[in-house]
C-alpha cells in the first residue's frame, strides 16, 4: 500500500508580483512610445540635470552632435548669474583656463542680460553650424549684445543673419561675417588689434571680448562719436575710437598683432602693411564697389615676408578717403 504524500501548495503571491512588474514595465514602455520621448533604457539611464531653459530645443539644421566635454560646450550657455536687467553678469573667458593673468569681464549694462536666447540661437544656427570653431569667438558672439549697436528701428532684426543699416550709408556686418573675420585673426588675450571702419562698434566689441586692446578708426565723425559713446556705456574700456582716415592707420600705437578692415578698397593701404607686426595677420575686403570683392587674408612672417590669399567672396561698403583718391588717379 502506497503512502499518501502531501505536496506543498505554491504561493500565489509570487505569481501576482511577477504579473504586476510585467504590467508596470509594459505601461512605462507604452507611455514613452506614445509621448515621443526617450525609450525605456534612456529613462533608466538618464541624467538628473535639467535642460538649460535658454537653449533652443528645435531641430538645428546641419549641426553635428556636440562631443562630450568639448571646449565650445559652454559657449552657448547664457550667463547664469542673473536674469534681471541691470544686474552684474560675469563672462568667463574661454579656452585659456591655465592663464593666471587672464582678465575677467564684469558687465553691468542691461543689454547683456537682454535677448540672451536669441544670441544663443544666432551662435548655434548662423555661426557654429557653419564651421566657426574658435571657442573664444563663439563666446564673444554670445556675449556681445548686437541689438545695442543698431538703431531702434532695426533692433527687432538684430540677430538675423544679414547686415543692417546704421545710417550715413554704412552697415553693421552680418553676424557670420563678423565671426569669420574674427576667427581668421587668431586673436590671443594679449593681442593688440587695429580696426579700419568702426561703423557701429560691434566688430570692435567682439574683438575686445578676446584681446587686450582694440584701436578703431572711423572716417564718418558722427558714427565715430556714436560708437565711442555706445562702447563706453557698455563698459568696453579696452576699445579706443578715433575719427579719421583709416588709410593711414594709427602709427602712434603700432605695431599691431592683427588688423581688420570693414570697408572695401581696390588696394591694401601700404601704411597698414607697415603697421602689421611680424607674425601678425590682417583681413579686409578688397575689390571694386560695384564688382567682385573678396576677403583677403594677409600674414607677415618674422622676416617681414607677406603671404596673401583670397578666402571668401563678399560685398562691403566702399572705403573712402585717401584710398579713394588714389584709385581715382589710377583710373584716370
Amino acid at each position: 500500500m502506497l503512502e499518501e504524500y502531501d505536496y506543498p501548495q505554491r504561493s500565489g503571491w509570487r505569481v501576482y508580483l511577477l504579473l504586476f512588474f510585467l504590467f508596470l514595465l509594459g505601461a512605462l514602455a507604452a507611455y514613452f512610445v506614445f509621448n515621443g520621448r526617450v525609450g525605456l533604457m534612456g529613462v533608466l539611464g538618464s541624467s538628473d540635470n535639467p535642460a538649460d531653459s535658454n537653449q533652443t530645443t528645435a531641430a538645428e539644421p546641419n549641426k553635428a552632435s556636440p562631443e562630450p566635454n568639448a571646449p565650445v560646450a559652454q559657449a552657448n550657455v547664457p550667463p547664469a548669474e542673473s536674469n534681471e536687467a541691470g544686474a552684474a553678469v560675469k563672462l568667463d573667458e574661454p579656452n585659456h583656463a591655465n592663464d593666471k593673468n587672464l582678465r575677467r569681464l564684469i558687465r553691468k549694462h542691461p543689454a547683456f542680460v537682454e535677448r540672451v536666447a536669441e544670441r544663443a540661437r544666432m551662435v548655434d544656427w548662423q555661426i557654429e553650424a557653419r564651421g566657426i570653431k574658435d571657442p573664444n569667438v563663439l563666446m564673444a558672439m554670445q556675449a556681445v549684445p548686437r541689438h545695442a549697436f543698431v538703431p531702434e528701428t532695426q533692433q527687432r532684426d538684430a540677430y538675423n543673419d544679414r547686415p543692417l543699416e546704421i545710417g550715413y550709408g554704412q552697415t553693421i556686418s552680418q553676424p557670420y561675417i563678423v565671426a569669420f573675420m574674427t576667427e581668421a585673426l587668431k586673436l590671443r588675450p594679449d593681442s593688440k588689434v587695429l580696426e579700419i571702419g568702426t561703423g557701429s562698434g560691434y566688430q570692435a566689441a567682439v574683438c575686445a571680448e578676446i584681446c587686450r586692446e582694440v584701436y578703431t578708426i572711423e572716417i564718418v565723425e558722427e558714427l565715430a562719436k556714436r560708437a565711442a559713446k555706445c562702447l563706453k556705456e557698455l563698459g568696453y574700456s579696452n576699445v579706443f575710437v578715433k575719427a579719421g582716415d583709416g588709410f593711414f592707420g594709427w602709427p602712434e600705437h603700432a605695431a599691431f598683432d592683427a588688423i581688420i578692415g570693414t570697408a572695401a578698397a581696390g588696394r591694401v593701404p601700404e601704411p597698414l602693411i607697415e603697421q602689421l607686426k611680424p607674425g601678425g595677420r590682417m583681413i579686409l575686403p578688397c575689390g571694386s564697389p560695384g564688382g567682385f570683392q573678396y576677403l583677403v587674408l594677409i600674414t607677415k612672417d618674422k622676416d617681414g615676408k607677406l603671404t596673401r590669399s583670397n578666402v571668401m567672396p563678399v560685398r562691403f561698403v566702399p572705403m573712402t578717403g585717401e584710398v579713394q583718391k588714389i584709385e581715382e588717379k589710377v583710373n584716370e
